[in-house]
């Protein structure tokens, strides 16, 4: 009994990982169709902000990651040394962050990152601290 009682134990954490997985504290998800950020705190939704994605002929990639690097005061080290504040990398070269192209907030105009307010972009740094790293995702979809 006890050997059954485990193994349906094993086979239910195997098939409830993903679900559990998804379910991060503080989650970033953007939707490129109608260019907002909803940022999504211990299951609820805390935020709606405009943003930007990339402008025609660049690429904001889709799916989902984990925040492996932030950068307070980033720099880009490809575009002419463009302020980046409040960068939250994810996907190699791609970040959240600041900018200071405000009027273009709500249609594409960024290289690929995902621009948004720098008082905006500071609340969801500090989130991001608070719940760690591994524990922040971004979704982009549309």
């Amino acid at each position: 009994m006890k050997r059954f009682f485990a193994a349906a134990l094993a086979a239910a954490l195997l098939c409830f990982s993903p679900l559990m997985a998804a379910a991060a504290p503080l989650v970033a998800k953007v939707d490129v169709s109608t260019q907002t950020m909803t940022v999504i705190y211990n299951g609820k939704v805390e935020y709606r902000w405009p943003v930007s994605t990339a402008r025609a002929g660049k690429h904001t990639p889709r799916g989902q990651w984990n925040a492996y690097w932030l950068s307070k005061y980033h720099r880009s080290s490809i575009y002419n040394n463009a302020p980046m504040p409040f960068a939250i990398f994810f996907n190699g070269d791609y970040a959240i962050h600041g900018t200071d192209q405000i009027s273009r907030l709500g249609r594409p105009a960024s290289a690929g990152c995902v621009r948004l307010h720098p008082e905006h972009a500071a609340v969801l740094f500090e989130l991001t601290r608070q719940v760690g790293k591994k524990n922040m995702k971004v979704v982009i979809d549309n």
